[in-house]
């Protein structure tokens, strides 16, 4: 048996839609570099399964949530299969508005996906979506550069060890930047990143009764350093900057530190699209005063919205692609660096760990992060990088827009907290918070 056969045979999916007419299933994800894999080998799933099209809509991280977020909540139908994560998946299977990811077949081995991460995509013990990668966050940096400095970086460095290590390594007349960080607003963009860097400053979003705290000392020693640090030692035009364009930066040797997804160790050391591959070093997310909620824990996840017309063919092609079939296809294909991280205990195997550099760290911080308890303060909310209520979304997106302009000087640090607590207490006032 070929392994194409063997993929699809062993998800048990090959014949459930057998007789059946042709139809189109309508796949929308990110334009990150795991998705775009799943795109080129799902070719493999059509030969098998010749009575089901791919049709890929394929969009940058704001575009897609906004989008995905208008589809779901008007009922409009225009997706079969959702790229969604952590976030979503709870608040839109609570709402019914995704299809229960149930019977799956026994070789998906369902217990083999992390704890954790089964965790953050079920209702009641109920999945509703099924992890296609996970992540935490890590410190990636240039050991070359250190070296020749003379610095050292600690296996657990802290915000403060970072932004000197930045000062030291900044170089802009050879386009060297000691740091690079998200700075494009948008509640999954910079805000992730700065939500773990404010709960590492002692910070929270809200205090036990749902008030919020973005006018605290904590949360403006963290926006202050975050701001500071980013106009002294960051890149220029970093407010313009995400995830895809900080690690084109960081693959291009212009970054001496960056601190962003674990998934993206898989990029930073591959030589064909990595200048520096042979010379990233790996270490944890930094922390400050505390390490609750300095890494965050996410997964693109696939998910199914209640309004398709195609839900098994649709299934069909979630299994497979969240598959430890699937794993192994990437691993043959592509080698086994870039298979999708973080979903499977499976995937951590020796031979894995041996040949990624970044296993170890990515594995110890998703073990970490603990969405239950994301602050060093009590609070009312699960969530590292965001907090799972409705009206995150539309807050965090405010919020992120306010700290994009400190970042190029069209208000203070004072002023964004300023702005970002009221528009923030407006936004929760007409909620109906605090809830009864």
């Amino acid at each position: 048996m070929n392994l194409t056969n063997a993929v699809i045979l062993c998800a048990g999916l090959s014949f459930t839609l057998a007789g059946q007419a042709a139809q189109t299933i309508t796949i929308a994800t990110v334009n990150n570099g795991d998705m775009i894999r799943m795109q080129r080998l799902a070719s493999l799933f059509e030969q098998q399964h010749p009575d089901i099209k791919l049709d890929w809509v394929v969009l940058e991280e704001n575009v897609l949530r906004q989008r995905l977020t208008t589809d779901i909540a008007t009922q409009g139908g225009q997706f079969d299969v959702l790229t969604i994560g952590t976030y979503e998946t709870p608040l839109w299977g609570a709402k019914h508005w995704l299809e229960p990811m149930t019977d799956l077949p026994p070789a998906y081995d369902e217990d083999d996906i992390f704890p954790s991460v089964r965790q953050g995509l079920s209702v009641n013990g109920t999945l509703y979506a099924l992890p296609f990668y996970g992540e935490s966050t890590v410190t990636y940096y240039r050991k070359d550069l250190f070296e020749a400095a003379g610095l050292a970086m600690p296996e657990k460095p802290t915000w403060t060890q970072l932004g000197a290590f930045a000062a030291k390594l900044n170089d802009p007349s050879r386009g060297q930047y000691g740091m690079c960080l998200r700075g494009k607003a948008g509640w999954g963009e910079n805000m992730a990143l700065l939500s773990t860097l404010a709960n590492a400053f002692g910070a929270r979003w809200f205090d036990e009764k749902w008030h919020p705290e973005l006018d605290s000392a904590q949360w403006k020693a963290a926006a202050t350093f975050y701001v500071n640090t980013l106009k002294n030692y960051g890149p220029p035009g970093v407010s313009s900057n995400g995830f895809n364009e900080t690690l084109a930066l960081f693959n291009s040797g212009k970054c001496a530190i960056w601190v962003d997804a674990s998934v993206a160790g898989s990029f930073t050391t591959d030589p064909a699209q990595s200048q520096v591959a042979d010379s990233v070093g790996f270490a944890a997310a930094p922390t400050q005063v505390t390490d609750k909620g300095s890494s965050w824990l996410y997964a693109w996840s696939l998910a199914i919205p209640a309004t398709s017309r195609h839900k098994e063919a649709a299934k069909a092609f979630i299994t497979w692609a969240t598959s430890k079939q699937y794993i192994q296809l990437v691993s043959d294909k592509d080698g086994i660096t870039h298979v999708p991280p973080g979903t499977r205990i499976s995937t951590y195997s020796d031979a894995y760990v041996k040949a990624a550099p970044f296993a170890e760290v990515t594995l110890q911080m998703m073990k970490h992060a603990d969405p239950s308890q994301p602050s060093a303060k009590p609070v009312p909310y699960v969530g590292i990088q965001y907090v799972v209520i409705p009206e995150f979304q539309s807050i965090g997106t405010s919020v992120g827009k306010l700290f994009s302009a400190a970042l190029t000087g069209q208000m203070s640090v004072d002023q964004a907290l300023a702005s970002a607590q009221a528009t923030t207490e407006r936004e929760m006032k007409r909620a109906g918070y605090p809830k009864p």
